[in-house]
């Protein structure tokens, strides 16, 4: 009896009951076979040895996918742990699971990994990966695998089988001697895996609650190349060079201080000058584009948070109650409740709509002290929130404003490369499905209209509405959270929200958040590492560093720095009694974009020698000249 087989160009073809994906594969290319991943039937992920019973969708998937990737790095995991448990049988596994970068494992071991360690594991993979061991699926009870995993003392397994519904058909991976509570896909054997890396290893709290144990996680990558490898490896040598920490700290922007508390950023002079550039762009085309500016206050009334639902859905990441005239309130989390506040200040007309709130806010959240990530996860944050407020006619050309406006102002700042995704409604979900559908068309025509590529994450939407999220990708091809364009249908309904529509009747509008930096910390940090801190010129700090030749010259200096500021260019004088290859040195190390060196000749001339950064010198220019062609520079955001 056969079965049809649907691919993705549509096609369908007639195979045997019970062949597998792997023999499909084989059938259209060996080639194909050897380099698929995994496959998917009916939109469901499965090893190549499945079996296929029925009439199916399929779909092949390499390493070079998304999800090939995730099962590629996974089976991985399982490799490393299998040759941990070879070097260190005491040693407890708990998960292992991929990531965006790779994979990690958490152990449980009284003492650290060393960087020794380190090295013996990953050559033991290398070893074990050579020997082809097989992935091996089995299914069993719960009570079965609950008895497996006590016998082999692997008592963190047991407290994940404890969250797993008793009726449940259990699905375990083993790899040679090693075996894991996993639903896979997993690769066919251990000789898929290439390329081996273990990267770094750090602590981690069993399932990063802090109150739990300690933990030992290592990190890895693996690769079906060594080519592969070796790119990845460069780009990572890169991203180091470009970290925002590292480059934070030479460039002077900001820091943070125990005394003040983690997570709390102090922003330097520089970093102070670029946020305010940042900020007032941000304010002035928000002007352009119809925003209304406003400014809330830091805390708010417990009764409050209790009714927009923060006290219930994010009580964990809020900070202890204040309390003040025996009342109890809190830091805030989020700006949406004042924005809504502010609307609520007086009755609404349709006439005034939509109305459109921005507003520069810094939040509260309490982030554990292990997750905390220079300035991309601090516990004191400042979004660039929005929310508009609109009809359901005016729906769609918001929506569409918003995206092209989102795109506008990443542009500015040098971005180019982009990935969308729109997110869809999820099984637990708030409000009528007709509006999560208008809401979600919404968002999909305008995509559409803009001739934009996305994503369809099913599913992936906020439990009160779908939203866009726009991933910016720099140089080295990482993806960075920005801009995020959310419908809510929640807090609508729970303040009850209205305005008056054309038939003198009240109506509830749509409420659509929208943040177009995200956290201005994070996309700080975002735009430090996408340019390696080599920033468009209307972005930094100090535009023009005026160089001195030796002190017979700092009248002259001074003269063409006044010059420099009296046209907005915010320029400095080196006033440091070093030779000038130090201070041009100094000045290249510091990124500032030009250098005007003066001398005798540029005195008698009137004019300065002029270097650019990263390029050199270019040459003596008249003041004037090269005043404006900086001008333009900062007018057209290069």
């Amino acid at each position: 009896m056969n079965i049809k087989i649907k691919f993705p160009d549509g096609s369908v073809k007639e195979y045997p009951k019970n062949i597998s994906p792997l023999k499909i594969a084989e059938g259209i290319s060996p080639g194909l076979a050897k380099q698929t991943v995994i496959a998917k039937i009916n939109n469901k992920k499965v090893d190549l040895d499945y079996k296929i019973t029925q009439d199916a969708v399929f779909e092949l998937f390499k390493f070079d996918s998304k999800e090939g990737r995730e099962t590629y790095w996974h089976s991985s995991a399982h490799l490393m742990a299998l040759a941990v448990k070879k070097l260190f049988p005491k040693v407890k596994v708990t998960i292992g699971p991929a990531i965006d970068s790779g994979f990690y494992y958490d152990f449980d071991k009284d003492v650290p990994f060393t960087d020794e360690d380190l090295e013996k594991i990953e050559q033991k993979m290398k070893e074990l990966a050579k020997q082809e061991i097989k992935y091996e699926r089995l299914e069993l009870s719960k009570k079965k695998a609950k008895e497996m995993f006590k016998q082999m003392g692997e008592n963190y397994k047991l407290e994940i089988l404890e969250d797993i519904p008793q009726d449940e058909i259990i699905s375990i991976y083993k790899l040679g001697e090693f075996t894991d509570l996993c639903r896979g896909p997993h690769l066919q054997h251990s000789g898929k895996i290439k390329a081996i890396k273990l990267l770094k290893t750090s602590g981690a709290y069993w399932r990063g609650d802090a109150s739990n144990k300690m933990l030992q996680r290592i990190y890895g990558v693996t690769f079906p190349s060594k080519k592969e490898m070796k790119k990845y490896l460069h780009n990572l040598k890169e991203a180091q060079k470009r970290d925002h920490r590292k480059l934070g700290q030479e460039l002077d922007l900001y820091s943070f201080s125990d005394d003040v508390g983690p997570g709390l950023v102090l922003w330097h002079p520089n970093g102070a000058l670029m946020r305010s550039v940042i900020e007032e762009y941000w304010k002035k085309r928000h002007f352009e584009e119809g925003y209304q500016v406003v400014q809330t206050p830091h805390i708010g009334k417990a009764e409050l948070w209790e009714k927009s639902g923060h006290l219930g859905f994010y009580n964990e990441s809020m900070y202890s109650a204040i309390e003040v005239d025996k009342q109890e309130y809190y830091l805030k989390p989020m700006n949406c409740p004042f924005h809504i506040a502010i609307y609520q200040n007086q009755k609404r007309s349709y006439r005034e709509l939509p109305i459109k709130y921005a507003e520069m806010g810094t939040v509260y959240r309490y982030e554990n002290s292990g997750s905390l990530h220079g300035l991309m996860r601090v516990r004191g944050f400042t979004q660039d929130d929005a929310h508009i407020i609109c009809t359901p006619q005016q729906l769609d050309s918001e929506i569409e404003d918003v995206i092209k406006f989102s795109l506008n102002i990443l542009k500015a700042f040098g971005f180019e490369d982009f990935e969308i995704f729109l997110s869809t409604m999820p099984e637990k979900a708030v409000g009528k499905k007709k509006d999560w559908e208008k809401a979600s068309s919404a968002l999909e025509k305008a995509l559409n209209k803009l001739d934009i590529d996305f994503e369809v994450d099913e599913g992936g939407g906020a439990f009160y509405g779908p939203k866009i999220d726009i991933k910016i990708k720099d140089a080295l091809k990482r993806s960075w959270q920005c801009s995020t364009i959310q419908f809510d249908f929640n807090l609508p309904e729970r303040f009850n929200m209205e305005y008056i529509g054309e038939d003198n009747q009240p109506h509830r509008p749509f409420m659509v958040h929208r943040a177009l930096l995200g956290s201005v910390e994070r996309f700080f940090g975002t735009l430090i590492e996408y340019h390696a801190g080599n920033f468009p010129i209307w972005l930094c700090p100090v535009q023009v560093k005026v160089l001195p030749i030796s002190d017979n010259f700092i009248e002259y200096a001074k003269k063409v720095n006044a010059k420099l500021v009296s046209h907005g260019i915010r320029s400095e004088i080196d006033y440091k009694n070093e030779k000038i290859g130090y201070k041009i040195r100094e000045a290249e190390m510091m990124k500032i974009p030009y250098m005007f060196i003066v001398g005798q000749k540029e005195v008698d001339a009137e004019s300065v020698s002029v270097r650019r950064h990263t390029e050199g010198d270019i040459g003596r220019k008249d003041i004037q000249e090269i005043l404006e062609v900086i001008q333009q520079d900062i007018e057209k955001k290069n």
